[in-house]
């Protein structure tokens, strides 16, 4: 339940009010009805007294995150999302209509309707330590639809306004800091955060001796920067998702509107767009990705052991990004092992001179043996994608660490029940399959086999946790969840070269869902050696859908040469349908084998690490709100899930 409330107190006749859910910093303050209706009461108190000025201010490491996500299905309807966009204007228009100068005190997080509230007032002022200044709308399927599409144009031009609330927004929801909104125009004051309510006071105080004078931004090069925004929106989401476009267009009529005819405007887009399925898709994956997963479902309560000291096997460019990693965000002893002497201490020299903290580099050892491992409390693995070598490297392991030791494989895509069959305590070996650019990927995929024990896997989920990063329990089949869906996405695209289909052709088939690369590009970062070991790896366990490519074959051995088998290229709609269809048959699969407890388990692997969009629903909810998992499978994937869950 949302509490958010807006509490007033008088201080040396400035009112101050603090938005504030009554929760600590980790659960952010919202804005749904019951905060809406706590404004609007606050509003009237503030109406009926005499004032010298007002700050707005947020609890401790929040100002404000914006509306309530979790009410946005019950607002799917054109007349309810139009009314709650109404509401919010009405309301922030009484706080902007005030007779006195209004200070948004921008104290720590401001997203969304955060931000637009603080643009209400007549002044700014921001802390240095805000993290987090985003309009996060379009990531989501919509528009900001509370005045910031009009606010944000006048206040710092088109070009930063388009910037802010289309580009960041469409990569991955970028954010500003505090000194970077402040360069932009967005605050008037960067305050440093040890006396930061204190002076905001004493701002507001000088804008009643003395009111701000400000024009708003020249808007005459509005409708240039909007048609260069709409053809890099073209290339990047290929029309998939409406809500930038919409935003657009709303930035492009500041230049012309009145501000009444501009909150019309939002109104009718949020009317339009909340209903759709992009933005009650990306409600579903905000869900997953930031309420259920952290939940962790599928994983047991069972106490997870203490981690105090890591072991990574392998020293080449994957296994030193995961020590860089676990000696970040662990701040505990790392021991490196690796065959090549010399490799190991060329990782060690780039984790010593990469440590953020002094103290890191003395945390960090390396070995061409085995000293040091003894006393580990986890060790991760990190050498060549072969079964036997992952065996042998186990082996080893086992006669060297405790009994209680836990020993993790980032394999890609082999059996982790296989590597833990050699040993005497298979039990203690679980999958950590995290995703490269290790640094930036949030997802994990915490492989669990028929011999591992609770203990074992909530260790794994907790150690992850700590990582800052999201673990999703899967079973352990070939490929797991992303590579065995994106390998099935590449077998469609590399029979479509081999039938006369360009590379842009592929590229255009699945850009147009949104996607955020290239599947060239992909190949290109997985690695064309890589992406044919897993392709090799799914074929032995599946030869009917994952037929061996020789075009791939050809690109792991370092030539671009297609192999072609027949001249039958397909129009760009067909190859999407094709991609479609074998995604939800695949999935399909994925749930009938119990690979994931659920659909929602596949598209929060798929968002997190694949970057799916989120107005995809990361991909089941796609597939199943336009029809292609019924025609596939017959049934829509969310109960494919659910049932067999149900049988397990």
């Amino acid at each position: 339940m949302n509490d958010t409330q807006f509490k007033l107190r008088r201080w040396n006749d400035v009112a101050l009010v603090t938005i504030d859910n009554g929760e600590d910093w980790t659960k952010p303050t919202t804005f749904g009805r019951a905060a809406l209706e706590s404004l609007a009461r606050c509003l009237d108190e503030i109406e009926s007294q005499e004032w010298r000025a007002l700050v707005l201010t947020g609890k401790p490491f929040v100002f404000a995150a914006g509306a309530d996500i979790t009410e946005f299905s019950k607002r799917a309807t054109p007349d309810a999302a139009r009314a709650g966009a109404r509401a919010g204007h009405e309301l922030f228009g009484r706080l902007r209509d005030l007779p006195f100068p209004t200070v948004a005190a921008v104290n720590g997080a401001a997203l969304g309707g955060g931000v637009e509230i603080a643009l209400h007032c007549t002044a700014r002022t921001i802390s240095r330590a805000v993290r987090h200044f985003a309009a996060p709308e379009c990531f989501l399927g919509i528009v900001p639809a509370w005045g910031g599409t009009q606010l944000v144009p006048r206040l710092v031009g088109a070009q930063v306004a388009v910037t802010f609330i289309v580009d960041n927004a469409m990569r991955q929801n970028r954010m500003l800091d505090g000194a970077q909104a402040f360069e932009l125009g967005f605050a008037d004051r960067l305050l440093d955060p040890v006396e930061f309510v204190d002076e905001s006071i004493a701002f507001a105080l000088d804008l009643a001796e003395a009111p701000l004078e400000r024009r708003d931004a020249d808007l005459e090069d509005t409708a240039e920067v909007v048609r260069r925004a709409r053809a890099q929106l073209d290339a990047s989401v290929h029309g998939a998702a409406p809500a930038p476009y919409r935003a657009l267009d709303l930035i492009e009529g500041v230049a012309t509107w009145s501000l009444d005819e501009g909150y019309r405007a939002e109104e009718e887009a949020l009317a339009e767009l909340l209903p759709g399925n992009e933005a009650q898709a990306s409600v579903y994956a905000f869900d997953l990705v930031e309420l259920r997963q952290k939940k962790l479902p599928g994983i047991p309560k069972a106490e997870p052991r203490p981690v105090r000291k890591v072991g990574i096997v392998g020293a080449g460019l994957m296994a030193t990004q995961l020590a860089q990693l676990f000696l970040r965000r662990l701040e505990v002893p790392i021991v490196l092992r690796d065959v090549d002497g010399a490799r190991v201490e060329e990782a060690l020299d780039t984790l010593r001179s990469t440590a953020k903290k002094p103290f890191h580099a003395t945390l960090v050892t390396g070995t061409a043996g085995w000293e040091g491992f003894e006393d580990c409390d986890l060790v991760l693995e990190a050498v060549f994608e072969e079964l036997a070598v992952k065996q042998e490297v186990f082996g080893a392991l086992e006669r060297i660490v405790r009994d209680d030791c836990i020993l993790a494989t980032n394999t890609s895509s082999l059996s982790v029940g296989e590597m833990a069959s050699v040993l005497a305590h298979p039990e203690r070996v679980v999958g950590m399959h995290f995703f490269n650019p290790v640094a930036m990927m949030p997802l994990v995929e915490l492989v669990r086999h028929p011999a591992i024990d609770d203990t074992t896997l909530a260790t794994a989920a907790a150690v992850t946790k700590r990582l800052k990063k999201r673990g999703v329990a899967c079973g352990d089949a070939p490929g797991f969840v992303v590579n065995r869906v994106l390998t099935r996405m590449t077998s469609v695209l590399m029979d479509a070269l081999e039938h006369g289909n360009s590379v842009e052709q592929t590229d255009e088939a699945v850009l147009r869902l949104g996607m955020p690369m290239a599947p060239s590009v992909l190949l290109q970062m997985v690695g064309p050696r890589v992406a044919n070991h897993v392709l090799e790896t799914m074929h032995a366990a599946y030869p009917d859908r994952f037929p061996l490519s020789q075009t791939l074959a050809n690109y792991a051995a370092g030539t671009e040469e297609i192999a072609l088998r027949g001249d039958a290229p397909r129009p760009v709609d067909e190859l999407t349908d094709a991609v479609l269809e074998a995604l939800a048959d695949e999935i399909g699969h994925l749930l009938d084998e119990g690979v994931v407890d659920a659909a929602a388990d596949v598209d929060t692997c798929l968002l997190l690490g694949a970057g799916f969009p989120f107005w995809l629903g990361g991909i089941t909810k796609h597939l199943d709100q336009h029809g292609v998992a019924q025609r596939v499978l017959g049934h829509p994937l969310a109960e494919a899930g659910a049932a067999a869950a149900a049988r397990r």
